[in-house]
C-alpha cells in the first residue's frame, strides 16, 4: 500500500487507511481538503527531493525551508510582510528558525518600502513577503522605489498552486508579467530543483544590477521536499566594486588641474565616503554641493560645504555652482540640467547609463565614486583658493545663515514650517537618522536643515509619498541605539499610518513629526505655479497624537509655536514610538529652486 500527498495542501491519502487504491479512484475525485484534482497528488517518496532522495534517503526539509537556508547563508536578516494562503509553507519555514527575523506589517507597501530603505541604508538585501493577487500588487510601489534608487531587495511573492494556474483561480495573476517592468530579476520556482539556483540568481541580480529581484512561489512547490546542499555564497555572490579606467582618471585629473574654480557635486554614490570627499575638496580648494540624497554625507558646517543643489535645495548652492569653471559630479545621475551651468563637466557613476544622461560630459568615468575619488586625490595638484570666488560664496553662506536664524526665531502663528524644522534641529542628536517624506515639508527640510553628523534618507527618483515612515521603521531596526526621526506630511503619513502599531509591537521608538496643514500643500503649490485653481487637495485629519496613544505609543499635538520646544523635547526623550502632530501654516510654502541669474 502507498501514500499520496496533495501538493497543494499537503493532505495525505493513505491507501491502507482508505481501503481503496489511489489508481482506482474515480476520474473526478478531488482532494477532500482543498479540492485539488488527482493530478496534483504525488506518491510519497518519489518526488523531486534532490540529492539525498536520489540515494534512497528520507527527505525531511521542504523547498520553503531550503530557500530560507539559502537566504540565511547570504546574510539576509529581515523579512517584512504579511502571511496568507499562498505563502504559508514559507511562513511555516520562517517560524522554525531564528536567524532571519520576520516583521509583520499592516500593509504590503510598508513591507516593500522597509526593504527598500534597508537596501539604501546598508547596501544589503532584506526581503518582503506577500501572498498572490492583491498582496503581490501592493508590493509594487516599494519595489519601484528600490529599483529606481538602486537598492537591492528581494520580493518573495506567493502564488496559487500550479494545479490552478490558468484557471482564473482566486487571487491568480500573471506575476512575472506584472513585476517584470519593476524588477531586475523575476522568476517562478516551478520545480524543487530550481529553488536554490533561482534564489541565488535573484540575490546576484539584486546586488549586481542594483534593484529589486522577485521570486514567484507557487504554494505547492514551497511544500515539496528538497534536501539539496545550499550554494556557498562566497563562491557565487559578489557585489560590484570597480575603479574607473586609469586613462579616464588621468584625463579628469588633468581637467581639474587646469581649472581655477572647481566645484565638487556629490550624490548618493559617495555614501560612506565623506572623508574622501573632504580630502579631495580641500586639496583642490573646491566648494562641495550635494544632491538631496547625499545630504549629510559631509557635515554641512564644513567651511567648503554649500548645501543641497536641486529644486528642493538652496539658492545659495545654485549660485555657488554658477560661478564655478568646472563641475565634478561624483556618484549621481543628476537630472536637473537647468541647474548645471554651461561649463565643462566631469562625471563618475557606477551606472554607465547615468554618465552623460542629462547633460554633456567632458570626462566620463564608470565605476565606484568613492574609489574614483581616492584615485583623483592622488593625481590632482593642490590648488590655491580663488579669493574672489570664495568671498562671494562666503557672502552667500552668511545670507543663508541669516535666513535660517530668522526661521529659528519665527514665533508667528499658525506655526511656520521653517520654525518646526529648526526646532527639530535644536533637539536632534548629532548621529540621528532622519527619513523625509515627499511634500512641501521636503523643501523646508532640505533647504534649511543643516546636517552636522545626521544622516538623511528619502525616496529620490520616485518621490514616493508614505516612504518616510516605513523607512524610519527599517532604520530603527538596523540602528536600535540611534535616534530615528521621521519628517512627514499629513497626506503621506496617513497613507500607511496603521503601521504605527508595527512600531509599537516591535518596540521601535521612532519619532514621527507630522506637518499637519490639512491639505496636500505641495499639490496646491504646483496648481498655483502652473496657473490652475486650488482643487481637490483638502481633507479632514484625525488627531494623530490621540491615534498614537490609542496604539500604545506617545502622542503630542501642538498648535502654538511656544508649545513646540517642550513637545519635541518630551517626544525625543520618550522610550516609545511617538507622533508629534504639529498644526502648521497651510499658506506658507517653500518654492522650488530654479536657475539663478
Amino acid at each position: 500500500m502507498s501514500r499520496f500527498r496533495c501538493t497543494v495542501c499537503n493532505y495525505i491519502y493513505d491507501e491502507e487507511k482508505e481501503k481503496v487504491k489511489f489508481s482506482d479512484l474515480p476520474p473526478g475525485w478531488i482532494c477532500p481538503v482543498c479540492s485539488a484534482p488527482r493530478s496534483a497528488f504525488e506518491r510519497m517518496g518519489t518526488g523531486n527531493g534532490g540529492e539525498n532522495e536520489a540515494k534512497g534517503e528520507v527527505i525531511t526539509t521542504t523547498v520553503g525551508e531550503k530557500i530560507l537556508e539559502q537566504l540565511t547563508a547570504a546574510g539576509v536578516r529581515y523579512i517584512f510582510g504579511i502571511p496568507g494562503d499562498s505563502n504559508l509553507p514559507l511562513v511555516d519555514a520562517i517560524s522554525k528558525q531564528d536567524r532571519i527575523k520576520f516583521i509583520l506589517t499592516r500593509h504590503e507597501e510598508t513591507a516593500a518600502l522597509m526593504a527598500s530603505a534597508h537596501g539604501k541604508l546598508t547596501g544589503d538585501i532584506a526581503a518582503c513577503l506577500s501572498i498572490a493577487g492583491p498582496g503581490a500588487t501592493n508590493l509594487i510601489t516599494g519595489l519601484v522605489d528600490a529599483t529606481t534608487d538602486g537598492a537591492p531587495v528581494l520580493a518573495l511573492v506567493g502564488q496559487v498552486a500550479q494545479a490552478y494556474l490558468g484557471s482564473e483561480h482566486l487571487q491568480e495573476i500573471d506575476e512575472i508579467e506584472i513585476f517584470a517592468p519593476f524588477t531586475v530579476y523575476h522568476e517562478t520556482i516551478a520545480k524543487p530543483a530550481q529553488a536554490l539556483r533561482a534564489t541565488t540568481m535573484a540575490l546576484k541580480n539584486a546586488y549586481s544590477r542594483r534593484g529589486a529581484a522577485m521570486l514567484s512561489l507557487p504554494t505547492d512547490v514551497l511544500s515539496e521536499k528538497l534536501d539539496d546542499s545550499i550554494w556557498d555564497v562566497s563562491e557565487h555572490i559578489f557585489k560590484p566594486n570597480s575603479v574607473p579606467d586609469d586613462e579616464d582618471i588621468d584625463y579628469a585629473a588633468a581637467l581639474i588641474n587646469e581649472s581655477k574654480r572647481p566645484l565638487l557635486f556629490i550624490g548618493w554614490g559617495t555614501k560612506g565616503g565623506g572623508e574622501e570627499v573632504i580630502q579631495l575638496a580641500e586639496k583642490i580648494s573646491s566648494p562641495v554641493a550635494t544632491t538631496s540624497r547625499a545630504k549629510g554625507v559631509i557635515p554641512e558646517t564644513h567651511p567648503l560645504a554649500v548645501g543641497v543643489l536641486g529644486s528642493i535645495g538652496t539658492v545659495y548652492a545654485a549660485k555657488a555652482v554658477k560661478n564655478a569653471d568646472i563641475l565634478i559630479v561624483a556618484g549621481s545621475g543628476f537630472r536637473q540640467r537647468n541647474l548645471v551651468p554651461d561649463i565643462p563637466v566631469i562625471q563618475v557613476d557606477i551606472n554607465s547609463v547615468h554618465v552623460g544622461k542629462s547633460f554633456p560630459v567632458k570626462a566620463g568615468m564608470v565605476g565606484d565614486a568613492r574609489l574614483a575619488l581616492r584615485e583623483l586625490i592622488k593625481k590632482v595638484a593642490r590648488k590655491i583658493p580663488d579669493k574672489d570666488y570664495f568671498d562671494r560664496i562666503n557672502k552667500l553662506k552668511d545670507e543663508h545663515k541669516a535666513e535660517i536664524g530668522k526661521d529659528a526665531g519665527d514665533m508667528s502663528g499658525p506655526i511656520s514650517p521653517g520654525y518646526l524644522v529648526q526646532t527639530v534641529k535644536r533637539h536632534a542628536s548629532k548621529d540621528a537618522l532622519i527619513t523625509v517624506d515627499s511634500g512641501d515639508h521636503t523643501y523646508w527640510f532640505y533647504k534649511n536643515y543643516v546636517c552636522d553628523g545626521e544622516e538623511t534618507l528619502l525616496s529620490a527618483n520616485m518621490g514616493c509619498m508614505a516612504f518616510a515612515f516605513p523607512a524610519s521603521l527599517a532604520g530603527q531596526l538596523i540602528y536600535p541605539k540611534r535616534q530615528v526621526i521621521c519628517i512627514t506630511g499629513d497626506g503621506g503619513f496617513a497613507m500607511l499610518m496603521a503601521d504605527f502599531t508595527t512600531a509599537v509591537y516591535n518596540k521601535l521608538p521612532v519619532k514621527v513629526i507630522v506637518f499637519n496643514d490639512g491639505k496636500l500643500k505641495n499639490i496646491k503649490k504646483e496648481q498655483e505655479m502652473y496657473g490652475y485653481r486650488e482643487f481637490g487637495v483638502e481633507f479632514v485629519n484625525p488627531d494623530f497624537a490621540e491615534f498614537a496613544r490609542s496604539c500604545g505609543g506617545d502622542g503630542f499635538r501642538v498648535e502654538k509655536p511656544e508649545e513646540l520646544d517642550s513637545a519635541i523635547e518630551k517626544a525625543f526623550l520618550s522610550k516609545l514610538p511617538v507622533i508629534v502632530d504639529v498644526v502648521v501654516d497651510p499658506d506658507k510654502m517653500a518654492m522650488p529652486t530654479t536657475r539663478v541669474k
